[in-house]
């Protein structure tokens, strides 16, 4: 797996850099905005470690740019305690965030469970397929519409959007998806499956007028059709 890291503090993402790789995984760093996009851009990488600050252009800006033309794994690297980093991040498409400073051994963690997710895509039979009420996804190719049309889904949005697909009007807990998704306990007070789930139902309105993914207070979502 090619991680791609982005931070400007060259002395931490050396040693950042060091313990990734202790771990097999192959990293590159970059250490500005400009550089960073220019890099995850060009499709070589399988996740980028994002920093928010960053000079010439922040981690915003590259995340922002970067879904226009990329649904690669993003992981944030916010500043602990800092939610609007966080929440802001995730509304721009990153699949998870990591507060500084960290245990690495927890990036470690996170970094692993998108592996995880990676596999069981690349892994599923060609012909894999879910259809209900006007959405549609293949696993294989990764591909998902609405009334035939494309949903450009991230990958954890895409991995939620399958969750619910396996199991329609079934109610699905925050606390599944966290451990099946995001590969990890939900934490009080976590709110990005909320905002996951909130980018999935703005995604999938743009095609189907009716509401596909509903929220049962206090248990979680669930999967509707036309008729609910």
């Amino acid at each position: 797996m090619r991680i791609l890291l982005v931070d400007d503090d060259i002395e931490l993402a050396n040693m950042l850099s060091d313990y990734i790789q202790s771990q097999d995984f192959e990293v590159h760093c970059a250490h500005d905005g400009e550089q960073g996009l220019e890099q995850a851009l060009n499709g070589q990488f399988d996740l980028v470690l994002l920093d928010v600050m960053l000079p010439k252009i922040d981690g915003f800006e590259v995340l922002k740019q970067l879904r226009t033309h990329s649904v690669v794994p993003v992981i944030m690297l916010t500043a602990k305690g800092d939610d609007f980093d966080r929440i802001f991040g995730l509304e721009l498409g990153a699949d998870d965030y990591i507060p500084k400073p960290f245990n690495h051994r927890e990036l470690i963690a996170r970094i692993k469970a998108i592996t995880r997710r990676i596999e069981h895509i690349n892994n599923s039979q060609p012909r894999a397929e879910l259809d209900f009420s006007g959405l549609c996804i293949q696993m294989h190719s990764r591909c998902a519409t609405a009334n035939g049309q494309p949903l450009h889904l991230t990958g954890t949005e895409f991995a939620i959007l399958h969750l619910l697909m396996s199991e329609p009007g079934a109610i699905i807990s925050k606390e599944q998806i966290s451990e099946q998704v995001l590969g990890r306990r939900l934490a009080p007070f976590d709110r990005s499956i909320d905002m996951h789930v909130s980018n999935l139902r703005k995604k999938v309105s743009e095609h189907i007028e009716q509401e596909r993914v509903r929220t049962v207070r206090g248990a979680g979502y669930v999967l509707v059709g036309d008729s609910h």
